[in-house]
């Protein structure tokens, strides 16, 4: 089976193709990345040589692109690609729209002439809106996105709904909790507190750091796509979650009484502009029918965030010493900052100065 992996470069999309060519090494994985400022060539080097991987730069908004994609034979597609950050998409949300929903257009419409026989488009839980203190979202949730980043999301969802009803296409929508683990770009809460941590920086958190979150270790939701890929019912959605609700203070108290860090490095910040309150995940319909549930404990996967982040301190300084230029949202000054330009291969990117 070759299987069209985008957005393979970033973060649960490295973690996917790892775990799956040590699932089935025997399929082939094509993976179409952009490399963009969170795509990361070194996240794959361990596997760059292995016969049944292949890797083409290139955007999936791009008709161009997908056709020599597309021409060469794809039987499958997990499609990964897409802008992720709530604070950039607040910041400018044309490329989110670009990318998550031209992009998905265009797969779809390629997957549709190319007879593909099974789209996995991965979502998020942000396309339901915001939970009060109870509740959980199901996927007969409504669809209520209040950031530009999940309504990018949401569109794409109902694109993917609209070409199952339409043209028949085999489609399966997964919508999971925030994920964490290796390889996750430093400007997200998890990595970002480590590595501030580390550097005996403050720790920057949003408003009182209340708002609530269902983390998931990132190999337990790859394992969830696995099962959905494989045996999902076309036309169905999935939500994915880890039994991790969590303040984000309580996430970042964790990170620092592991690493023996005092609290007092944690920084209270200006609000995020339109900042859920809180989501929560119900996978029932996951675990009864394909027999899926997490096993990592947020506790034990903190741990094993935080040993990764250790152990792999070249990988982020890489980032963090600059290799092109990029504007990104620095949380501890509130404001923008610049990145240089730099001669260093195009994957090693960088967040903050």
């Amino acid at each position: 089976m070759r299987i069209l992996v985008t957005g393979g470069c970033g973060f649960i999309g490295s973690n996917f193709i790892h775990y799956f060519l040590s699932r089935y090494p025997e399929h082939q994985i094509v993976n179409l990345d952009k490399l963009t400022y969170a795509g990361n060539l070194y996240n794959l080097s361990e596997i760059s040589g292995h016969p049944n991987y292949l890797f083409i730069q290139g955007d999936i908004a791009d008709p161009v692109v997908l056709e020599k994609v597309f021409g060469e034979g794809i039987d499958g597609i997990v499609h990964f690609a897409a802008e992720s950050h709530v604070d950039r998409s607040i910041e400018d949300a044309k490329v989110f729209v670009q990318t998550n929903v031209v992009g998905t257009y265009q797969l779809l419409d390629f997957a549709r002439r190319y007879k593909v026989r099974r789209f996995l488009h991965i979502s998020t839980d942000e396309v339901y809106g915001e939970l009060g203190n109870r509740g959980v979202f199901t996927e007969s949730s409504m669809i209520q996105p209040n950031s530009p980043y999940a309504a990018s999301k949401a569109s794409s969802d109902l694109l993917v709904k609209a070409f199952f009803r339409t043209y028949g296409l085999p489609v399966v929508i997964t919508r999971c909790s925030n994920n964490y683990g290796p390889y996750q770009f430093p400007e997200k809460l998890i990595p970002l507190m480590i590595i501030n941590a580390v550097r005996n920086l403050p720790l920057p958190v949003y408003g009182n750091g209340q708002n609530v979150r269902d983390w998931i270790y990132v190999t337990d939701h790859c394992e969830a796509l696995e099962r959905v890929f494989f045996e999902g019912k076309e036309g169905e959605v999935y939500n994915i979650g880890g039994d991790g609700e969590r303040t984000n203070l309580q996430v970042v108290q964790a990170i620092l009484d592991y690493m023996k860090k005092p609290r007092s490095l944690i920084t209270f910040v200006k609000d995020r502009p339109g900042h859920d309150f809180r989501y929560a995940m119900d996978y029932t319909k996951l675990r009864r029918t394909l027999g899926w549930r997490p096993r990592v404990t947020f506790e034990e996967g903190i741990k094993k965030t935080v040993d990764w982040y250790m152990d792999h301190r070249p990988w982020w300084e890489a980032i963090l010493s600059g290799t092109y230029r990029d504007r990104v949202y620095d949380r501890q000054k509130e404001s923008r900052v610049d990145v240089k330009y730099s001669n260093q291969p195009r994957h090693n990117i960088l967040v903050k100065g």
